[in-house]
């Protein structure tokens, strides 16, 4: 037990060396970080203990970056640590509990732009990083390298859908927003009975067991807002697999493509040698 305890003081300065590599993440870390806790201290006093956890989750999410670079030996850019420092909190802070998924309209396209974005980013890293093994001896085409990002990019969107779906039918939430439309195309409605769609036009309230909804239209429950999900991720993983093409195209060259891509560390690169974590374990 004790030893496995001086293991967690290692593994706890290292990662403190690992945050503190870069300084313009490190500032934007602890900025992030001190807003987390002070909307944790307001939701204890008002008893929201869900959005406790929620905070107790961000802060731990917030130092997934630093253990990825540290357990797995990958450097991340600065610009991309950033960013995925910002989604975390932009997605858990400001997205569940200020309520801006319902505050700002676009907010949750954002947040999916994005993930596509940082989705194909770690797909893309996965497959450069083994392009550019040494225990390798086959090189893939930047070309295919970006379609792997690229796909990897949509899987994870595919299976987060999945997990919306699976939330709002399994446990009565509301993952996939509704969204009112004017006009429905059904065949079912058809009264001939023939695969032939049957179009009610220009909707202008609905009523569901004698009770007026309140709404201008009809409900779309979630159709459109996964698809609009899907749409903004599609672009989110373009946008970094091109990125990736012109890194690997280009190696070394284009500066805004590098600031993006993971690359392996060098054992210079250590923040706790193995003498160090050695001395730590055995005093």
């Amino acid at each position: 037990m004790r030893k496995f305890r001086r293991k967690c003081r290692v593994m706890r300065r290292a990662m403190h060396r690992e945050l503190r590599e870069h300084k313009s993440s490190f500032i934007v870390f602890s900025i992030l970080r001190a807003l987390v806790v002070v909307v944790m201290v307001l939701q204890i006093f008002n008893k929201n203990y869900e959005n406790v956890f929620l905070c107790g989750l961000t802060l731990v999410l917030l130092l997934v970056p630093s253990f990825v670079q540290l357990e797995l030996r990958v450097e991340l850019p600065k610009t991309l640590e950033i960013i995925i420092l910002l989604f975390i909190f932009a997605a858990e802070i400001l997205g569940e509990i200020r309520e801006f998924y319902i505050r700002i309209p676009l907010w949750d396209t954002m947040l999916h732009t994005m993930n596509g974005f940082l989705a194909a980013a770690i797909g893309f890293s996965l497959v450069d990083l083994l392009n550019r093994s040494k225990r390798y001896t086959f090189q893939l085409s930047p070309l295919f390298m970006a379609m792997v990002a690229f796909c990897f990019s949509m899987t994870i969107g595919v299976i987060w859908e999945f997990f919306e779906f699976g939330m709002d039918y399994f446990f009565n939430m509301d993952m996939q927003k509704d969204t009112i439309i004017h006009r429905i195309n059904s065949v079912m409605l058809n009264p001939d009975g023939v695969n032939v769609p049957y179009t009610i036009d220009n909707i202008q309230g609905t009523t569901i067991n004698g009770k007026d909804l309140g709404i201008d239209g009809y409900l779309d429950i979630g159709l459109i807002d996964t698809m609009k999900d899907m749409f903004v991720n599609f672009i989110g993983a373009v946008v970094f697999s091109c990125f990736g093409f012109l890194y690997v195209k280009s190696r070394g060259k284009n500066k805004i493509a590098e600031g993006l891509i993971p690359s392996v560390k060098t054992k210079d690169a250590d923040f706790l040698t193995q003498e160090e974590a050695e001395n730590e374990i055995a005093e």
